[in-house]
């Protein structure tokens, strides 16, 4: 009964000295102009950065706060009495809107979650009261003032924006996979930033989200701030923060290029200065969503994004971590202009993987996409190049990069198009098949590579013979220079054992040296 009493007094008094619907309108406006557009002026760093400070609440009649001079966390003070405000069904409909502005400031107090034993109380209010804002935006009828954004803005940041304080990871990371199987770092403080994270969603996502209002307080320092967060090891923190960066890119359109060139600018500094970093996976996803809505014809900036930016993420060593997104991303040029297939083959090539098998069967994976959606023009200019390399996978003494790259003869499409190039494709890759029939150690490939070979012998017999008394015969002459360098060899020993027990310097035959320096 007690807390019922006390709970209206702050109602009453508001209503009657700070409620903005009990006062006229002259009144509203001069207040407006003087308080609101020196928000205005203010420029959005200042808002966003400045912590939230509680001082004005203790001076405040109408609040529930007292502050104890001797708590403080973070440089900012903690109430000593933090208690919940109002539920938005006990208040009359024209207080809503100011009751929202003040859970939200309540919502500005930061607490410290390392203790979990610390101000328990006080943490299940402000859970408690993040919930009812969530509930409040999702079910609001009405557009949202320009004040409600600058509090929600100033809340949100003093809640998510932080610097985290990363784990060492070196030497952790072999061919992309982490040795020592850490869990990723949980956050202890999600119980509240996973609200909070809900309520940016809801906000963003809102009908009554005026973008061209909103985008004064998300302006780029907002947005960059949101992508450093990309960096956090909590994958469900990532998750969220695709989800409000995939919605923020929808609704703020004049935010767009920028994203676009922030993001190009992470993806810059991960490849060519520290491999590191948690988001990569989750930045792909959202340009995967983002290329997929380019429009036809592609602009050059898209194309230069492509070879200057997705390309060169095949580079790290960590490709496993991120290969899915990256690959459906490339994917999705080839599906919107099929003559970049040839820059993407000859992209991969260039980045192709030379010890480490794992990535090679990545690559190979992605090779099949690609070429799955190439027409056979752009096959034919980098079929030779492609070929070749293809033709080193064959013969690979890893069993898994030569059968991956035998599994190509298993797609139809691309198949056809070996099969219409085949007498510039089989000489090319007629060695490799014919030394993995005679010897490849791996039961698998052997058989696969038998198949392969009846393929070409049943479209083109006279094709394949001629390829294969071309191998005949470069393996004579192979096997001749080889007796021949024997031979060579054999004889400085000979020359060498001789002269053993003096000094005197061993003088090869002018023919001999010409043998020895040819080869």
């Amino acid at each position: 009964m007690i807390k019922q009493i006390l709970g209206k007094i702050p109602r009453k008094h508001s209503k009657s000295s700070t409620d903005p619907s009990s006062s006229s309108s002259s009144s509203t406006t001069s207040k407006r102009n003087e308080g609101g557009n020196k928000r205005l002026s203010t420029a959005i760093d200042d808002v966003i950065s400045a912590p939230y400070s509680v001082l004005s609440l203790g001076n405040n009649p109408e609040n529930k706060f007292s502050l104890d001079k001797n708590s403080r966390f973070n440089g900012n003070p903690i109430p000593a009495s933090y208690e919940a405000l109002p539920s938005f069904k006990d208040v009359p409909s024209s207080e809503k809107q100011l009751l929202f502005i003040k859970k939200v400031k309540m919502c500005c107090v930061l607490f410290d979650f390392t203790d979990p034993t610390k101000n328990l109380k006080e943490k299940e209010i402000k859970r408690q009261t993040l919930l009812e804002l969530v509930e409040y935006i999702t079910s609001a009828n009405g557009k949202f003032s320009e004040t409600i954004m600058q509090e929600v803005v100033k809340m949100v940041s003093v809640n998510i924006f932080r610097e985290f304080k990363p784990q060492p990871r070196e030497n952790k990371l072999v061919d992309g996979v982490d040795l020592e199987e850490d869990e990723p770092a949980m956050d202890p403080s999600w119980p509240h930033l996973q609200v909070v994270y809900e309520f940016l969603l809801r906000f963003v996502a809102s009908p009554e989200t005026d973008g061209k209002i909103a985008k004064r307080y998300m302006d780029h320092s907002f947005v960059l701030k949101l992508l450093d967060l990309f960096d956090s090891e909590d994958p469900r923190e990532r998750e969220y923060l695709k989800t409000i960066l995939h919605r923020i890119y929808g609704k703020f359109m004049v935010h767009r290029p920028f994203i676009r060139k922030s993001i190009n600018n992470i993806f810059f500094r991960f490849v060519f200065e520290t491999e590191k970093h948690n988001g990569i996976a989750e930045f792909l996803e959202v340009l995967g969503s983002i290329i997929n809505g380019f429009a036809l014809p592609l602009k050059e900036e898209h194309k230069l994004f492509l070879v200057r930016t997705l390309i060169p993420l095949h580079k790290p060593k960590c490709l496993a971590m991120y290969h899915q997104q990256l690959s459906y991303c490339i994917t999705q040029y080839v599906e919107k202009d099929c003559k970049l297939a040839d820059i993407i083959v000859r992209g991969l090539l260039k980045n192709w993987p030379v010890t480490n098998s794992s990535k090679e069967v990545l690559f190979l994976n992605e090779l099949e996409e690609v070429l799955e959606a190439t027409q056979g023009p752009e096959f034919q200019r980098c079929m030779v190049l492609l070929f070749r390399q293809i033709s080193r996978c064959l013969n690979s003494l890893h069993f898994q990069v030569a059968e991956r790259a035998l599994f190509l003869w298993n797609n139809d499409h691309i198949e056809n198009l070996i099969k219409q190039n085949r007498k510039i494709i089989l000489p090319i890759i007629f060695p490799a098949l014919e030394r993995n029939a005679r010897h490849h150690w791996n039961q698998a490939v052997h058989s696969l590579t038998l198949n392969v070979r009846k393929i070409f012998y049943d479209l083109d017999p006279d094709l394949f013979k001629a390829c294969q008394l071309k191998f005949q015969d470069d393996e004579s002459k192979e096997n001749e220079m080889k007796e021949k360098r024997e031979a060579t060899w054999k004889r400085l020993e000979e020359l060498a054992a001789k002269r053993a027990t003096s000094n005197e310097a061993i003088l090869v035959p002018q023919r001999g040296h010409h043998l020895a320096s040819a080869y």
